[in-house]
């Protein structure tokens, strides 16, 4: 078993001491599961028999009974099978958006801790103008100046939300750029994007896949904020947030409406959250 290898069954047994990690990890994964086969079981002819987009106005805003087992909104869908289709739609933001930005952070941090000099002043001078800006507000510029859609929100988050995984990838190989099997690299005649790519960044990465558990989190929590202010996904795509933004006139009697779909959005943030901590952990052998 190589290094990488032991070091990867290590954190893995860590991970794995704590019960909470371990169960909110079986919740994403299930969560994901659902989300993944959400057209094929929340439709017409599926296990939950509703089409999340169809309208039903005799049974609107009915409480939850055994044939809507989660109930109906303002329209008379049914609320179980916007919440699956919704769940794709949350996590497909979230996992997206942590992806652009996990790249786009990753080539910036990795150039600015390699080449150091103007390159690093230029990357630290754009994390900085970046920074400066409140997170919410910034997106919520980029999603009104363009016309809100899945991929405008996805892009938005991820072109936000980069300079944490960027600061970490530089702090990390401006740390590791001068170690042994760097300079051996370099003696060998490598180029810099073979060093950079394949030896440097796979050592660097750890720190930021903590932090990209905590970016899903956030990216799904903010494509809520942004649903429920009505910049979020076109209607009447369903997500958690945007079936939350519609509970807002009947949080006086439509008790349901703001249960599951708050729900839903807690226990995923708070599970990615747990899973980040308990990552974040289990490479730290300090922690122990």
């Amino acid at each position: 078993m190589s290094a990488s290898q032991s070091m990867a069954a290590l954190t893995w047994s860590r991970f794995c001491r704590s019960r909470l990690a371990t169960a909110a990890l079986v919740y994403v994964v299930v969560v994901a599961l659902v989300a993944a086969i959400a057209p094929l079981i929340a439709n017409e002819r599926g296990v939950v028999p509703f089409d999340p987009n169809a309208t039903d106005l005799a049974h609107r805003l009915e409480p939850p009974d055994s044939q809507h087992h989660l109930g109906t909104d303002d329209l008379g869908r049914d609320l179980l099978s916007r919440m699956i289709h919704g769940a794709r739609v949350s996590l497909a933001i979230g996992l997206t958006a942590t992806l652009i930005s996990l790249i786009v952070g990753s080539f910036l941090g990795a150039l600015a801790g390699y080449y150091g000099g103007i390159v690093d002043w230029l990357v630290s001078r754009l994390i900085e103008i970046v920074l400066c800006f409140p997170f919410l507000f910034l997106v919520l510029g980029i999603v009104a100046l363009f016309r809100p859609s899945l991929w405008t929100i996805m892009i938005a988050l991820g072109l936000t939300s980069w300079t944490t995984e960027a600061r970490f990838i530089r702090g990390e190989f401006l740390r590791i750029r001068e170690m042994e099997f760097a300079q051996a690299a370099r003696a060998s005649g490598a180029r810099d994007a073979r060093i950079i790519f394949r030896h440097l960044l796979p050592n660097a990465v750890a720190p930021v896949l903590v932090s990209a558990s905590f970016g899903v989190a956030n990216a799904i929590l903010t494509e809520s904020a942004l649903s429920f202010l009505g910049l979020g996904v076109a209607v009447p795509t369903a997500s958690w947030g945007s079936i939350l933004s519609i509970a807002e006139q009947y949080i006086d009697f439509a008790w349901w409406l703001v249960l599951f779909p708050g729900l839903a959005i807690f226990t995923t943030v708070a599970a990615f959250n747990v899973i980040g901590d308990r990552f974040r952990d289990a490479l730290d052998p300090r922690s122990e």
